[in-house]
């Protein structure tokens, strides 16, 4: 999804060898996401420049905090950004193999 017709993607240039602990980044996704509620329930709309920001902060936040999370911990969040020219429609569950156990079916019935 872009907001407003305006494409968002990271760019990862600026934060190599820049390390970032996952603590901080967590609180500002955190305050990303608190500003993209603000924002999307103000009634303005996607078309309101205050939330293409909202939602340009909350992309990067994200994104940061993800690779903050993976470079300390060695894990991923379970969320995927899809960039403009990706549809989520087109994501390949095969994807996920090397992070699952291999067990596709859902033992407990709960849809997880």
């Amino acid at each position: 999804m872009t907001a407003a017709g305006l494409s968002f993607s990271s760019n990862p240039r600026y934060r190599k060898n820049m390390i970032v602990e996952p603590r901080p980044a967590l609180d500002r996704f955190i305050a990303a996401l608190e500003s993209h509620f603000a924002a999307a329930t103000s009634g303005r709309g996607e078309e309101n420049q205050g939330f293409t920001a909202a939602y340009a902060t909350l992309i990067d936040a994200f994104e940061t905090y993800d690779e903050a999370l993976y470079e300390a911990t060695g894990i991923d969040t379970p969320f995927i950004v899809y960039d403009d020219g990706e549809d989520e429609d087109d994501y390949d569950e095969d994807d996920l193999d090397d992070d699952m156990d291999g067990d596709d079916e859902d033992e407990d019935g709960d849809g997880f």
